[in-house]
């Protein structure tokens, strides 16, 4: 086909819609699609407000000695030893044993509260545990990275533990198999701008590692990666941060069972590939950027199964390709899906776009066609389905003629629901001349994978 021939199509779809809208008397006003103010959403995260910090002064025990000092301990133990805190210990703590336990019986029996200044509490040596602890006040500076945890060594776990009022809150600094699980991580929400705070757990250079069951609020990005590799991250909360999750030069990583709400984005993927970002939730993110996943140059990943709801951009998706995006409910989002920068090779199948406000964007120059033998769910798409298979036999533009229209015109909005723009749609999905710039999919889905998605929206 000619760009001559191509060019006309483009205007004879664009032409008819305006024709069309022309003709239209008395045409009602769309409603909006999405219902964010209705979202049923009540994650069970803590209180981080109401934490009672030990009072008494501190007790180190390690071999069978007790000693009022943290440090004096942990310098006494050996390989092995486990030192046991309990109560109030005002200083900061550098552990260089191998193999040491540094435990409390739990963060409201046990607390290390440093100086303001730097760490907190340094792990050096490999193998260290550091477990039932409370830790916090750390320095203020973004610059030297200070952290309530700054671990140093590889194998070392932090469990079970409370870290608050610091920049950053556990750093991994080049080190393999760490394990950072079931701790609650609270920054300083006085501190306004996020670019001033650190982030809630700092993944540099770090391989083969877990990151499990941690609350994560008021700090910059809840799990910033940099640099890293086969770094395993499930079911942790994060909320009231920039990124729940930040991924930047990361690969062969997974992101499993986490839970992002309330941040300008629930979860960043940047300039990463190889990824695996399963099962997750991201409910009304809705902040500067506004987006449930972030796609932003990343190849070869799977996104599969997530729960995208009340976002802004439910994904966004930029200068990305050869991605998979399969199975996950696009629920009430401004945009269910805005693609745009190249994004043109991914396959998007078996996933419900329902109550958007707009399904799809596509910034784009070509007609780009998802998927052939199954499609996906669109709440707008009502297609026929002749041998009852719940695979649709017209296909479906969700970013067509009328989409690009309404994207350079707004006013044209009022006209969604009508008549004249309901005859484009079934232009674009039957006729194949008309060949308008956008996404299409082939063969939609009668009803949607996702049954559950009214959960979301229901109430007592």
């Amino acid at each position: 086909m000619s760009p001559l021939s191509h060019d006309f199509e483009r205007a004879f779809a664009v032409g008819t819609a305006a024709l069309l809208v022309l003709s239209v008397v008395a045409v009602g006003v769309a409603s909006a699609d999405s219902t964010r103010d209705d979202l049923a959403f009540d994650p069970d995260v803590p209180d981080t407000g109401s934490f009672s910090a030990p009072t008494a002064d501190g007790t180190a025990t390690v071999d069978g000695e007790t000693y009022d000092s943290a440090q004096a301990a942990v310098d006494a133990a050996d390989p092995g030893d486990t030192v046991r805190l309990d109560g109030r210990f005002d200083e900061t703590v550098a552990v260089d044993t191998a193999n040491l336990t540094l435990a409390g019986s739990g963060p409201g029996t046990a607390l290390l509260h440093g100086d303001g200044e730097g760490d907190v509490l340094t792990v050096d040596a490999p193998g260290v545990t550091v477990a039932g602890l409370w830790v916090r006040n750390s320095g203020y500076s973004t610059a030297e990275n200070d952290a309530a945890v700054y671990v140093n060594a590889s194998r070392v776990t932090v469990r079970d533990s409370r870290v608050t009022d610091m920049t950053f809150g556990v750093w991994l600094n080049g080190v393999n198999d760490a394990h950072i699980v079931n701790n609650t991580v609270v920054g300083r929400a006085d501190i306004a701008r996020l670019t001033d705070r650190g982030n809630g757990i700092q993944i540099w250079k770090t391989e083969d590692s877990v990151v499990r069951n941690n609350d994560i609020t008021a700090v910059r990005d809840g799990i910033y990666y940099n640099w890293a590799k086969d770094v395993v991250t499930s079911g942790n909360a994060m909320w009231d941060l920039r990124y729940g999750v930040h991924y930047m030069y990361s690969d062969d990583c997974a992101l499993r069972n986490n839970t992002a709400f309330d941040n300008d984005a629930g979860y960043a993927l940047m300039v990463s590939k190889h990824l695996v970002v399963a099962d997750n939730v991201a409910v009304n993110n809705t902040g500067q950027s506004g987006h449930g996943i972030l796609v932003k140059s990343i190849d070869d990943t799977d996104i599969r199964g997530n729960h995208l709801v009340g976002n802004g951009n439910g994904l966004f998706v930029y200068n990305s390709v050869s991605n998979r995006i399969v199975g996950n409910l696009v629920a009430g989002n401004d945009v269910g899906v805005h693609i745009s920068a190249g994004s043109t090779e991914e396959t998007v199948y078996n996933n419900s776009f329902v109550r958007n406000d707009r399904p799809v964007l596509a910034v784009m120059n070509d007609q780009v066609h998802w998927n052939e033998s199954v499609g996906n769910y669109w709440s707008r798409a009502n297609p026929t389905d002749v041998d009852d298979d719940g695979v649709g036999d017209t296909r479906y533009k969700p970013a067509g003629t009328v989409q690009q229209l309404t994207a350079e015109q707004p006013a044209a909005r009022v006209f969604a629901s009508s008549p004249a723009f309901d005859a484009v749609r079934l232009a674009e999905s039957s006729v194949p001349v008309v060949r308008s710039p956008g996404v299409v999919d082939a063969r939609p889905l009668t009803e949607p994978p996702h049954e559950d998605w009214r959960n979301y929206y229901e109430r007592d």
